[in-house]
């Protein structure tokens, strides 16, 4: 399967994987951070970003995706790699540690723990803001270089889209009206809980206090899910919190995949 990705750093690899509508230069704010003691993988996932969507026929499901991301393992060598995700790809971090593909997982602030209304509430949203990043680019730069309407634009996604360069958020508005797998994954994720466990994998959710599309009430229901992950909590932060703190999200990022490297499974 073609995944676009950006590779960079040295030591244990750790795989970033971006949100629904977003892409993998979502990840730009902590690249360098995490490259100085990891090689540092950010993928953009099927239908998103550079990637190419799914071929005909073949559904958005979990098993899917976990599908694609083994087999990407397996091309690049990476063995059972640390992953972090936001938002869909921290429920997919999540999966893959459940399913044994990786030697730890981060999530910052992951899909799967929503009830029905809360689901309704963020599909409104990213509907929303997909059908607004369809107006012309220029009126959202000049509408943007004001703080106030671009908290105004951004900030049910962002914590503090003041924060990062227009240039970033105009790319980023682009990949979400150009992503072709964002009605089939929203469409395949009405259903989708996560059950899993992680037992034997070195777990950490975190969630930003400002997560206006997340609520952190579902933060609760992750922490009964996984008493045992570790859990920290993003003060300040919105939903996609990597240009909020890069240097808090760093760190989180590097305390959940400090972990040694696991054998891949059947390994003797």
């Amino acid at each position: 399967m073609n995944i676009a990705f950006e590779r960079r750093g040295e030591g244990p690899p750790l795989v970033l994987v971006h949100g629904i509508g977003h892409r993998r230069q979502g990840w730009k704010p902590v690249m360098d951070l995490l490259a100085k003691e990891r090689e540092v993988i950010a993928i953009a996932l099927p239908g998103f970003g550079a990637s190419p969507p799914l071929p005909q026929g073949t559904p958005y499901t979990v098993d899917t995706m976990m599908s694609a991301l083994a087999e990407f393992f397996a091309e690049q060598n990476l063995g059972r790699p640390h992953i972090a995700g936001n938002s869909l790809g921290g429920l997919f971090s999540l999966e893959a540690a459940d399913r044994g593909l990786v030697s730890s997982a981060t999530a910052l602030s992951p899909a799967g723990f929503f009830k029905g209304p809360e689901l309704r509430w963020a599909a409104t949203v990213l509907r929303t803001s997909r059908l607004a990043a369809h107006a012309p680019q220029p009126l959202i730069g000049l509408l943007a270089r004001s703080h106030r309407l671009r908290r105004a634009m951004f900030g049910l996604i962002y914590g503090h889209p003041e924060h990062l360069p227009l240039e970033d958020l105009l790319g980023d508005a682009r990949a979400l009206r150009d992503c072709t797998g964002f009605e089939p994954v929203l469409r395949a994720g009405r259903g989708v809980r996560f059950t899993g466990t992680c037992e034997g994998v070195p777990v950490t959710v975190a969630w930003g206090t400002r997560d206006r599309l997340l609520l952190p009430i579902q933060a609760l229901r992750a922490q009964q899910r996984l008493p045992h992950a570790r859990f920290v909590w993003l003060p300040d932060c919105g939903h996609v919190p990597m240009g909020d703190d890069p240097e808090l999200i760093a760190k989180v990022l590097l305390e959940g995949s400090s972990a040694p490297l696991l054998e891949p499974a059947g390994t003797a």
